[in-house]
């Protein structure tokens, strides 16, 4: 995990009580599995234990990637974001030029995107074409699909 996550409090306490989740009940959970199932006899043959350890395996990568998402998190202030700009947090509302169509996004991390929120990554291809214009500029985002050219309207907090 490399880089800085940036995440609202709102975000970063709900990755904290997940990791904690993980940590305090699934894990010991998956333990419990494994040891039910090298119980049963044989493990050569033990198609439960490879799948109890699997999905030990599978937790234990999880958990660790949480917490690098965790310890590498910056926690941005609400309150301290410039609307001047389009920038992490801040909500655009932007006119497709191909389509006359608005819509409104807010620019979040990748922990907290989610489309049918309206909540786009500062990774996505919209999301980096869109970062740093004011109202009234045009934004040109390379898109799978070609190239696609975005009105600025308005920028809100």
């Amino acid at each position: 995990m490399s880089g800085t996550n940036y995440v609202s409090q709102d975000t970063f306490e709900k990755m904290k009580q997940e990791l904690h989740q993980m940590k305090t009940i699934e894990r010991p959970a998956a333990s419990k599995a494994i040891a039910e199932a090298r119980e049963k006899g044989d493990l050569k043959e033990n198609a439960e234990y490879d799948a109890a350890k699997e999905a030990q395996g599978m937790l234990e990568a999880k958990i660790k990637y949480l917490e690098g998402v965790i310890a590498t998190a910056r926690i941005l202030d609400e309150s301290n974001i410039d609307a001047s700009r389009v920038s992490i947090l801040t909500k655009v509302t932007v006119t497709n030029m191909n389509t006359n169509k608005s819509v409104t996004y807010q620019i979040v991390s990748e922990k907290e995107a989610s489309l049918k929120d309206g909540k786009i990554s500062v990774t996505s291809p919209i999301g980096k074409g869109l970062l740093g214009k004011v109202v009234g500029e045009i934004a040109e985002v390379n898109v799978p699909a070609g190239v696609l050219k975005f009105k600025v309207e308005k920028i809100s907090v």
